[in-house]
């Protein structure tokens, strides 16, 4: 009978131990309608940015970023119980009706019209000319129940449309337009490097149906022509809170004097073709992450000082963590490279 118990045991001990197992390897695998982000890296923007016969600096710009990803049940938990992770509802991150996909690609199309802002307004500032060859538009989302599901995906790069080639994506959408339900037109795109075509007949929107075409959402694909060549090398990295950093990186590379007077200089905010700065988010894990890395002044987008700024914001984590950082508010990239201008050398 004690045989029996002790083999009785150790199955029950085994199918506990395998219980066990499975629910920790579902729940790492089992999605939760909530994203998580969490303090990233700042790095330099030397070695990703490089203009032609550039000037060199002493000390270094740096871009900062955030972890960004969908929530499993110990993300979840680990989020609640840290002070720097930040949990956002699925409808704070995705649009309606977006996928994952969708995201990832709209992610990494506003890094490139962030890369195009940047260097027109580094450009402009150092008095050099900028000039624009517009080559297609992307596809960022598909629309469910349109006639481009299924034909057309995220990332797909239109050029031509019934054989013509516009001048912007103003002149694609109006000659859509031009257009009646039911006519069929070809787009001719490429996907990963292949040319496709597909003909697709168009419908009107639900929504307004006075409206037809074939259910996509786009940005323009253009590129700047300037002289010296610029290359800005980001990989994977995606949004477009990286646009002020990438502007003084490259002004600086532009110009003699350098901005960065040999300290380590980190910060964050979005850049418009005029100048202006944007508010991005997760600026309390980009102070951490800046923090972490060295960084001596952090430049926040400063929203002309509501109440809720990012500037505020930052100054409350900075004085948080204690850090020595020095936070420094910012409306336009004039109101950075003056600051800077201003600064002593280390």
């Amino acid at each position: 009978m004690e045989g029996v118990t002790l083999a009785m045991r150790k199955k029950i001990y085994l199918g506990s131990v395998l219980l066990i197992a499975l629910l920790f390897i579902g729940g790492m695998y089992y999605s939760l309608p909530y994203y998580v982000s969490k303090p990233g890296m700042a790095k330099e923007l030397g070695p990703i940015i490089s203009v032609e016969d550039g000037y060199k600096d002493e000390g270094n710009f740096m871009l900062t970023t955030v972890r960004m990803g969908r929530a499993n049940i110990y993300s979840y938990l680990e989020a609640k119980l840290s002070k720097y992770e930040e949990l956002y509802p699925l409808e704070r991150i995705l649009y309606k009706k977006e996928t994952q996909e969708e995201y990832n690609a709209r992610q990494l199309h506003l890094m490139a019209g962030s890369k195009l802002n940047a260097i027109d307004v580094a450009y402009r500032k150092a008095g050099l000319p900028v000039q624009y060859k517009y080559k297609g538009i992307y596809v960022v989302q598909v629309v469910p129940g349109m006639p481009a599901e299924g034909k057309l995906q995220a990332g797909d790069r239109i050029f031509k449309v019934d054989g013509h080639q516009f001048p912007s994506s103003e002149k694609f959408i109006d000659y859509l337009s031009r257009k009646t339900a039911g006519e069929q037109v070809t787009f001719t795109y490429l996907r990963k490097n292949v040319t496709k075509t597909e003909t697709l007949r168009l419908q009107p929107f639900k929504e307004d149906p006075k409206r037809v075409g074939i259910g996509i959402s786009l940005v323009d694909d253009k590129e700047i022509i300037v002289n010296p060549k610029v290359k800005v090398k980001t990989d994977e990295i995606g949004g477009p809170s990286a646009g002020l950093m990438f502007t003084l990186e490259i002004y600086n590379q532009l110009t003699k004097e350098d901005l960065t007077k040999g300290y380590q200089i980190a910060g964050t905010g979005t850049i418009e073709v005029d100048g202006t700065v944007g508010p991005i988010g997760g600026i309390e894990q980009k102070i951490v992450a800046a923090d972490k890395a060295g960084a001596e002044i952090f430049l926040a987008p400063n929203e002309k000082g509501v109440k809720n700024s990012n500037y505020r914001a930052a100054v409350k984590t900075a004085r948080d963590i204690k850090t020595k950082m020095k936070i420094i508010p910012i409306d336009t990239f004039d109101d950075a490279v003056n600051y800077l201008e201003k600064l002593p050398k280390k």
